[in-house]
Formats: C-alpha cells, structure tokens, sequence
C-alpha cells in the first residue's frame, strides 16, 4: 500500500545519507538506477527526495548504498515534492535552468497552446534524459529531453 510523506525533512536527511554513501562508493547515478531497474533520472529524483520507488527498487538502492531497511521503507513513501526553496535559486545549474524559463517560458506556452490547444504537459506522466553529445565548433553540448503527456483543460 503507497503511503505518503508529510514530512519533508526526513527524505532530505536520506537525500545527503544516500548521496554522502554513493560518493563513499564511488559509485554513479547510472549504477544506481541499473540496481533499480529504472531511469538514471527517475532513480536520481528518487533518491533525492522527490519520487518514490518500487519496493523491490527501494531494497537494491538501499543495499546498494548500504542503507538499513528503514531507509529502503523511506524510498518508498510518496516525498512532499519540491526542492528548490523559495525565491530565485541561487546554484549556478539551477539558476541556468530558471534563467531559461524565464527566457523562454512565455514562449514554450505559446507554442503548447498552439499545437496542443488549452491544457498542460504533466511532470507526472513524465519522462527527463540528459546526454552528453559533441559541439561541432568545439567542446560539448547538454541535450535534455523533457517528455510530458499533455493534458487538456476540461471545461466543466
């Protein structure tokens, strides 16, 4: 049965816990996720606060990084999502990702409610990646895919 997390400290606790064990182990967020079964970027988010696992996900993480069996229960509570606090962020890497909302925000809803029509792309039905690929005019380039079922607004 899922339960859910009201408290949102306790998987920020297990977040520095299982990154401090994962940086102990050496270990990437790819050998994580291979442990789990799923997604580099669902099992990240996962661990660090802002999805649940599967059980039998949670155990292999949880033995992976070393972590007891009230941890592996932890991973499976649904989180009381959001990790960035209020205000603008202040981590370079966050705030780049902001600066681009912010840029380009107003444009990727243009665009939505033009070819989808009234509606959202849902962060439920969701699914992120992130690639390293070569910059032809030199050094690297970051490609991210952020894939979200579009949900229509229905009028009642």
């Amino acid at each position: 049965m899922p339960h859910a997390q009201f408290d949102p400290t306790a998987r920020e606790t297990l977040a520095v816990t299982a990154v401090d064990a994962k940086t102990r182990k050496d270990l990437t967020w790819q050998q994580i996720a291979d442990a789990a079964g799923l997604s580099p970027a669902f099992v990240t988010a996962a661990v660090l606060g802002q999805h649940a696992l599967p059980q039998t996900s949670a155990e292999a993480v949880a033995e992976l990084l070393g972590l007891d069996d009230d941890a592996a229960l932890l991973l499976q509570t649904i989180p009381t999502r959001g990790s960035i606090p209020g205000g603008i962020p202040t981590d370079p890497t966050i705030y780049r990702f902001y600066e681009m909302l912010q840029v380009y925000g107003t444009t990727l809803k243009a665009l939505v409610h033009e070819q989808f029509g009234d509606g959202i792309i849902s962060a439920i039905n969701f699914k992120l990646d992130v690639k390293k690929v070569a910059d032809p005019e030199g050094g690297e380039r970051a490609v991210i895919t952020l894939d979200g079922k579009y949900l229509p607004t229905k009028p009642f």
